[in-house]
């Protein structure tokens, strides 16, 4: 299929990328979005689609993931958006901070039992909580991706059990 073909194509199926979106959110904005970032990604990763392929299929595809995607991102940041008229929500006292004596000494508890794993597991797992991959933790300590993936699950499951309590 030629570029031209393949524009027009994607442009064809503007209208049911635009429904399909239903399916995730009834924001206006964001289906549009949605949509958008869809036909983009589609247009970007051309010489990936395969003739031999459905494109309306391919294309709901990109679209559901990269909703999932973005949900993901959003919630890890957890953004707050306040959609009153003078802003009284970004205002409003955070409640959830760690600066309580009690959950500076559930975080000193918590940090001692992690310290008193043994050291083949801390050092993975301190590295993993740190912001390091699997590949930069293995090429460092010179071992296996596989041992290491395994040495934080242990890691993880030891120090669930010596934290029963919370």
């Amino acid at each position: 299929m030629s570029a031209r073909e393949f524009d027009n194509q994607i442009a064809s199926l503007r209208s049911t990328l635009k429904a399909f979106t239903r399916r995730f959110t009834t924001d206006r904005e964001e289906s549009n979005d949605l949509v958008q970032d869809t036909i983009l990604k589609a247009l970007t990763y051309r010489d990936k689609f395969r003739d031999d392929t459905n494109l309306k299929g391919w294309l709901f595809t990109i679209m559901r993931n990269t909703f999932i995607n973005n949900y993901r991102r959003n919630q890890r940041a957890k953004t707050l958006h306040d959609d009153t008229k003078e802003l009284y929500y970004l205002n409003v006292e955070d409640k959830y901070t760690f600066n309580s004596p009690s959950s500076a000494f559930e975080y000193k508890d918590i940090w001692k039992h992690v310290n008193e794993l043994r050291e083949e597991l801390l050092v993975p797992f301190k590295m993993h909580t740190s912001g390091y991959k699997y590949h930069e933790i293995a090429e460092h300590l010179g071992i296996p991706i596989g041992t290491v993936k395994n040495r934080i699950f242990h890691a993880r499951k030891e120090i669930q059990s010596r934290l029963a309590g919370y």
